[in-house]
């Protein structure tokens, strides 16, 4: 479906004569939010073809990619297994539940099992238990997550002189490295804490071959003391945003890019005069379970 684009007008933008446009991918489709829609297109497609009945894929118990795969697998009319990091605990958080609803077997495995993920006593483990499976791995990156994201970019997105992401896994940032143009400066916004990211997506880059003709920069200084950490002021700070656009943000992804990508501009890391496209990647569902875990109110939607 067309997705829209919503012009942000605030006083710190216009004083900078920025104009900033948000692309709302968190609108792409009722229930499969943002980039995890293009990370899933295509795997969903070519386990369909190969005659694959079962997805199996891995998360932790908030994560966005075990939600949408198990919706996506749903509608694809696939079974559908999240091997979940950790123990059980119920009641389930929405984000489960969502998945036990919609099909999902859940699978607990301990966390020190978790790391070793990719061995092959692992894969043996899962086909001895699940049988035949299609493999998407945990956040959803891989070589047709990246021919999907390269797709977000379209039309008159090519015009703008920054593009703006969240960055987990990195195949979101990969694909829009692999599609934007020359003339462009991509900052992807990290969410986790450490400069191992660098040589996560470096490795992205070589694994897939993509040499990205634009400018591009990963910006490391607004993740809130790592992946899931927040802070009041990210949290004050989603909130206003929500009340001055109607645009909610999470607190885990787009909410440390949009308050990164303000405080960039305001300090000029970002020039006057710069029209800027920020991606909103969706991550909304997650928003119950902040708010059951931290007694927040963030809205969701």
């Amino acid at each position: 479906m067309p997705l829209p684009y919503q012009v942000i007008e605030l006083p710190q933008l216009r004083k900078k004569y920025i104009r900033l446009t948000v692309k709302r991918l968190d609108l792409i489709h009722p229930e499969i939010q943002g980039n995890k829609w293009f990370k899933l297109k295509y795997n969903i497609e070519k386990a369909v073809q190969q005659g694959h009945k079962r997805i199996l894929t891995f998360g932790g118990a908030f994560s966005n990619h075990i939600h949408a795969t198990a919706l996506a697998a749903r509608q694809a009319g696939l079974d559908a297994v999240g091997v979940i990091r950790g123990e059980e605990t119920l009641p389930l958080n929405p984000t489960l539940a969502d998945a036990e609803a919609a099909g999902m077997v859940l699978h607990y495995i301990s966390r020190s099992a978790y790391r070793e993920k990719h061995a092959y006593k692992m894969t043996i483990y899962l086909k001895e238990t699940f049988g035949d499976f299609y493999l998407i791995p945990e956040g959803g990156t891989n070589e047709l997550a990246i021919s999907g994201t390269k797709e977000i970019l379209e039309g008159g997105d090519f015009d703008f002189d920054f593009v703006c992401t969240s960055v987990g896994t990195g195949g979101t940032l990969a694909g829009l490295l692999a599609a934007a143009h020359p003339a462009q400066h991509v900052l992807g916004f990290s969410s986790l804490k450490g400069a191992f990211i660098d040589r996560e997506i470096q490795h992205l880059l070589e694994q897939f071959s993509i040499r990205p003709v634009c400018a591009y920069e990963l910006i490391k200084d607004y993740h809130f003391g790592g992946y899931g950490k927040v802070t009041a002021e990210l949290i004050n700070f989603i909130h206003h945003f929500y009340s001055d656009t109607g645009i909610p943000l999470d607190p885990i992804y787009t909410g440390k890019m949009m308050f990164g990508m303000m405080q960039m501009a305001d300090g000029n890391k970002i020039p006057a005069g710069s029209r800027i496209l920020a991606l909103h990647t969706g991550g909304l569902q997650g928003i119950r379970g902040f708010n059951m875990r931290h007694g927040a109110n963030l809205a969701d939607h």
